[in-house]
Parts: C-alpha cells; structure tokens; sequence
C-alpha cells in the first residue's frame, strides 16, 4: 500500500507530538504505516506513506535518486543568471548541491494557505518549479536563499511518478 498525503502547512511530518502540533495522526487514521522521508514542518505537499519497509527505503534513501519537484514561492522575480545557477548547482556550507531543474512558472493553482504568506509592498513574489535529487535539511530554502531570492513558501508537488494532482490539502488516497 502507498498513500500519497497533500499535507497542509504546520503538520509534522510524524504520528506523535508532545507538544500538541498536529501531526499525521490528524489526517490519516490507518494503522502501521509511515512516512517515506520528511517534509518540514513549515513546508506544504506531498508526503508518501506506506506500511512496506522496502518500499518506504527505495522512496528515501538518497542513493536511489529519486527526483523531487518543488513549487516555490520566492521575494523577487528571479533573473536567468540566478535559474542558471540553481540548475548549475549552488554552493551551500554543506557543500556544492546537485544540478537541479529551476524555472519560473505561472502562479501555481493551489490552495490558499492559513495564514498566510508575508507581503512586502514594493517587491513581488514569483513561482520558480525546481526539481532536485537530493534531499538536504531545508535544502530547497536555502538554495533560493543563496542565490538571493529568500523562498516564502514551499510545496512539494512531486516524488518521482507520484504527485498532488487532484489531490486538496490535508487529503491522501491510497495509490
């Protein structure tokens, strides 16, 4: 069984939370399954879940290469030089990131999020869709972050062949 999670904005990626956030167990009721990788706290998207231990490993460990796509709102309109160098890869402190996918969409046809984004009266935000193999903590933050465009919010629209297409926030379905 795999169950593909749209997960809203400050769930933990985890059945339990001492400290009373909600957590997985607010959305999804069936028994013995578990995450396949995170998504942080503060980040929205897909999150797969499954109850088989080989399937949940080939979805995480990072030596298998699975592509993961992001939707990323960002301050600014980033420029090409700074696509070119999120495709290039980016020099962080734990080191050069693999070459990635980086391009400016549309504004993505999503859920509005609660609450919502920061606005600032005299700079725009953009879309960029970047697509990675990696899997660093916060990697994708600060990526944009390092190439001057700070990301505001982020969604992870896919994993591999698995995506939130027609999936709301806070719903899953069994795949």
């Amino acid at each position: 069984m795999l169950i593909l999670f749209n997960k809203p904005f400050n769930v933990l990626c985890q059945f339990t939370d001492k400290e009373g956030r909600k957590t997985l167990s607010d959305f999804i009721k069936i028994k013995n399954v578990y995450a396949a990788g995170r998504l942080d706290y503060d980040s929205e998207g897909l999150v797969l879940l499954t109850e088989d231990g080989k399937l949940q490993n080939k979805i995480s460990d990072p030596k298998n290469k699975l592509s993961k796509t992001y939707w990323v709102q960002v301050e600014g309109l980033p420029d090409e030089k700074a696509l070119e160098k999120l495709s290039k890869g980016v020099l962080l402190k734990d080191g050069l990131t693999k070459p990635a996918k980086a391009k400016l969409i549309d504004e993505a046809n999503i859920w509005e999020r609660n609450p919502a984004i920061r606005k600032r009266k005299n700079i725009p935000t953009s879309w960029v869709e970047l697509t990675i193999i990696e899997g660093r903590n916060r990697q994708v933050r600060r990526m944009t972050a390092a190439v001057g465009y700070p990301t505001l919010r982020l969604i992870r629209y896919s994993i591999d062949e698995w995506n939130i297409n027609k999936l709301k926030n806070g719903e899953y379905k069994i795949f």
